[in-house]
Order: structure tokens, then C-alpha cells, then sequence
């Protein structure tokens, strides 16, 4: 008999989890709160690691769809101070493919396939023990039972209050994300400032990254640490206001560097959240979490990567068919939570020395991972 399963949230842990389901032959149920794949903008660029998320694509069967899509050269890295003097450049080796990057809405699109999506299911809440399973209570007043309800949907997850009263804190650091469209045209100068994959420069408690992304698009991320109301004089809708703002925060730095925020036309405000580095709860029959659900972390990346070969390995431990369905899934949470408490702690302290009063530290950080 086919266990009843959903899971909340097509990102890359639940479509990951669906996929490798799917592929098994075990149906299952992708409910969606976006109304469609294309609802908002999916993001920037992810580095998917060998042992992680190419793991999780194997798993899936997609690892060749993968490396067409994926940009090994991407994985360049430029580091600048804040004179714009190049203090690192690594570019990568011929043949190297331990963390190429690819275009999150090219992923999603990989990993979506033919699994059947039901768009536009904007869960309210998930009430465990409810006689004949888990039931899903969505805003259009419907409901819906399963045996098993998988939260893999996000931050502020809705699955999430059913296993754990948790929920994210304020890192201090704020980033205000904006992006250059058709740059190698538009903006030479800047273009070959970036090079082939990302650069960063790094200050007092604050940093510019930019990130290429495919078909000359590149993504910019301002990160600085402040309170969380920072803007309370500020309209953040306000492109003008905001670009004027970044560039007095970011005054003295390049000329150079700061065409990339010059030139970037929308803003939009990222307040970095996390959860406890040890987050676990007491397992819950019928509900378990993936990904930023159960462990937000700093976004360094580890957690698309995590998020994708734990859905991956949860759905190989259902489709091997265990006849007690939480024994499985709650020996996969004790896995889980273990390994992600290694990738929290690194994460973790990761952003302290990138985001430092000392801009040093960053470049030792990054010359320890080389």
C-alpha cells in the first residue's frame, strides 16, 4: 500500500524530494503557494558542491541535464580591497567541476520535469494526529489528509509550528540585493572588474559581492551589519533613496567598485535570518522539515546544497520501502540534524569574519578554504 505523501514548497530540497520519489515510482503530492514557476523571479546563481547537491542530482537522475546547463568557470573568485587593488583571483582548472554554478530558475526547471505541481496551494497550517493522518489546512478553506506532510518550505515555514516553536533570529546583517542585466555590453569596465564568476570586496562591517548569473546577467549583494529597523527613515520602494543611502554607507571605497551599485535599478532589502545552529525537535509522527525549514543558516553555500541531497536521501529511505514510515523518517532527522549542525556552526562563524570590524579576516577565511 502507497503511503500518502505531500510536501510543501517547490524549491530545490521539496522538488528534489519529489523527483527522486517520482523517479522511484512512489507518487506524491508538490503543493505550491506560487501561482505559477514563474510568479517572481527565482533568484540568483548556486554553486552546487560535489558530495551535496550534484549528489542530490544523481540521486534525481539529472546529473548529465546538470553539467549542460551548469558554468564551471564560474566558480572563479576575485577579491579586491576597498581601493580596488585585486588582493586574490582563482580561477578554475581545466576539467574542474566541484562547484559549478547554475542559474536557480534554471535548477528549479531541471529538477520541476514532469512532476505534476499543484500551484497556487497556499498552506495555512498542518495538524498532526488527526485521526487518519496529518491534515493540511490551506486559505481557500480546503483540507487535505496525508500520512506524511514534508515542510520544505522556506524560512518562515508553515509546516514548521507543527514540530517546533522555533523560529528564525536576526543575524545583524542586512543585505540589499540589486542586479545588472546585459553587462558585458552595457557595462565592459564593470564586467571585466567581476571576471568570470563572483568578486567580492570587503570592509568595516560591511562588503560588495557580485555574482554572474547566465546570459550577462549579474546579481549585486550590499552587506552591512545594522538593527533591523536601520531604514525607519528610509522608503525602501524608493530606488533613488536607497542607491543614495548605499553609496554614503560604502563612501570612499572605488570608483569602480561602486558602479555596482551606480548602475543597479532595483533594490530590494534581505535581512539575514537563522535558525539556533542546533536546531532539532522531538520527532512528530506524519511531519518532518528540509531544508531552511529545519535550518536556516547564513547564506555561504551550504544550504541549497544541504537542502537538496536531504530531500534526496529522505525519499531513497521512503522508496526502499520500510513498513514503519517513521522509523525511516526518524532516523533520517537524526542524520540530518547532525550533519547540518556541522554546516551551522561553519556557516555560522563564516559570517562573522566576512562581516567583521577586521576586513582581513575575510581573506584569511577565504585562503583557509582554498
Amino acid at each position: 500500500m502507497r503511503h500518502r505523501i505531500a510536501v510543501v514548497g517547490s524549491g530545490p530540497a521539496g522538488l528534489a524530494f519529489a523527483r527522486v520519489l517520482h523517479r522511484h515510482g512512489h507518487p506524491v503530492t508538490v503543493l505550491e503557494r506560487d501561482p505559477s514557476p514563474d510568479a517572481r523571479p527565482p533568484g540568483g546563481t548556486l554553486d552546487l558542491h560535489e558530495g551535496l547537491g550534484q549528489l542530490a542530482l544523481d540521486k534525481a537522475g539529472l546529473l548529465a541535464g546538470f553539467h549542460a546547463l551548469s558554468r564551471p568557470e564560474g566558480q572563479a573568485m576575485r577579491i579586491l580591497d576597498t581601493a580596488g587593488t585585486v588582493l586574490r583571483d582563482w580561477r578554475p582548472r581545466p576539467g574542474d567541476r566541484a562547484n559549478p554554478e547554475i542559474d536557480r530558475g534554471q535548477l528549479r526547471d531541471l529538477l520541476l520535469g514532469t512532476l505534476d505541481v499543484q500551484w497556487g496551494r497556499r498552506v495555512t497550517q498542518v495538524v498532526p494526529g488527526s485521526g487518519d493522518g496529518v491534515l493540511i489546512l490551506f486559505t481557500d478553506g480546503r483540507q487535505e489528509t496525508f500520512d506524511l506532510v514534508v515542510g520544505a518550505d522556506g524560512a518562515w515555514s508553515r509546516v514548521r509550528p507543527a514540530v517546533s516553536s522555533v523560529t528564525p533570529q536576526y543575524t545583524g546583517v542586512t543585505l540589499i540585493e540589486t542586479s545588472l542585466d546585459d553587462v558585458d555590453t552595457r557595462h565592459p569596465d564593470l564586467a571585466r572588474l567581476i571576471g568570470d564568476g563572483s568578486m567580492a570586496v570587503y570592509g568595516v562591517n560591511r562588503a560588495l559581492v557580485a555574482q554572474r548569473n547566465s546570459g550577462g546577467h549579474v546579481k549585486v549583494y550590499a552587506q552591512f551589519r545594522a538593527p533591523l529597523d536601520w531604514h525607519s527613515d528610509l522608503d525602501l520602494a524608493d530606488a533613488e533613496a536607497v542607491r543614495s543611502s548605499l553609496l554614503t554607507l560604502f563612501e570612499g571605497w572605488a570608483a569602480p567598485v561602486l558602479g555596482l551599485l551606480r548602475h543597479g535599478s532595483v533594490f530590494v532589502h534581505r535581512p539575514l535570518y537563522v535558525m539556533p545552529v542546533a536546531h532539532t525537535w522531538t520527532h512528530v509522527a506524519g511531519v518532518t522539515l528540509l531544508g531552511d525549514a529545519a535550518h536556516l543558516m547564513p547564506p555561504l553555500g551550504a544550504g541549497a546544497n544541504l537542502a537538496m541531497l536531504e530531500g534526496a536521501e529522505l525519499a531513497e529511505s521512503i522508496a526502499a520501502g520500510p513498513e514503519d514510515l517513521n522509523e525511516a523518517v526518524r532516523a533520517f532527522e537524526e542524520r540530518m540534524w547532525e550533519r547540518a549542525g556541522r554546516w551551522a556552526k561553519i556557516t555560522t562563524a563564516g559570517l562573522e569574519r566576512l562581516v567583521s570590524p577586521d576586513p582581513a579576516e575575510a581573506l584569511a577565511l577565504f585562503d583557509q578554504l582554498r
